[in-house]
């Protein structure tokens, strides 16, 4: 799961994402509302734990933007004031759920694990492309019919690259979002994956799905007619 923590109390912000780390969770930080936006824009994340009171722009005009730009990601809102007013403020701008500073991070943790058994239960539990079909619920995977076994790696990846199908992913997203590691033979396994998940969904088939766009890192689509 990846967390964007957008905090501008830097000691705050790092205590956050070092407890999240430990509780096993993928974290990037922002510490301005600018900052925010740029990840969100070039990252999709489980749950962002945004800041009310940020520079460049504050929490609640950034919630307002990715709520009129159809982004349904769950926001839980940090926030130092507490008054019924503010609390609705936050909810009418499209916020999940509202944590108001100081805290205790076992609080945290709930609020975080409500959220996203609710997102989990909203969202699809297939995923498909073609004749290509995932379960991310059962973990079963089929093309035209025919069972395939995954292991639990290519299983995230494939079910990565369906949620992103039609895009571009790249070896930095399968880093950050699959294998969630920065050792140096990283590269290596992003090989052994793609190459291996290939192999299962692609090599029986005519036609093939699984693309490399040299340069840019992978796609999972229909490929064209022309």
């Amino acid at each position: 799961m990846k967390i964007l923590v957008a905090e501008d109390e830097k000691s705050l912000n790092k205590v956050m994402t070092k407890r999240l780390h430990i509780e096993n969770y993928t974290t990037d930080s922002a510490f301005d509302g600018q900052e925010a936006m740029d990840y969100i824009s070039m990252t999709n994340y489980d749950v962002i734990i945004l800041d009310v009171m940020m520079p460049k722009m504050d929490g609640l005009t950034l919630l307002r933007q990715l709520r009129a730009e159809g982004n349904e990601t769950p926001v839980l809102l940090l926030t130092a004031r507490d008054s019924v007013q503010d609390k609705v403020a936050g909810l009418d701008s499209g916020a999940s759920d509202y944590l108001v500073k100081p805290f205790q991070f076992a609080e945290l943790l709930a609020r975080l694990r409500v959220l996203l058994r609710r997102h989990a239960s909203s969202a699809s539990n297939e995923l498909a492309l073609a004749d290509l079909s995932l379960n991310l619920k059962t973990y079963q995977v089929s093309r035209s019919g025919r069972d395939i076994m995954l292991t639990a790696r290519e299983f995230s990846l494939l079910s990565y690259l369906l949620q992103k199908h039609g895009q571009v992913v790249s070896r930095q997203q399968i880093q950050d979002h699959v294998l969630e590691s920065s050792y140096e033979g990283i590269s290596n396994m992003i090989d052994v994956y793609i190459n291996s998940l290939r192999k299962k969904i692609d090599r029986d088939y005519t036609v093939k799905l699984l693309h490399t766009i040299r340069g840019a890192g992978y796609v999972l689509k229909l490929p064209s007619k022309d």
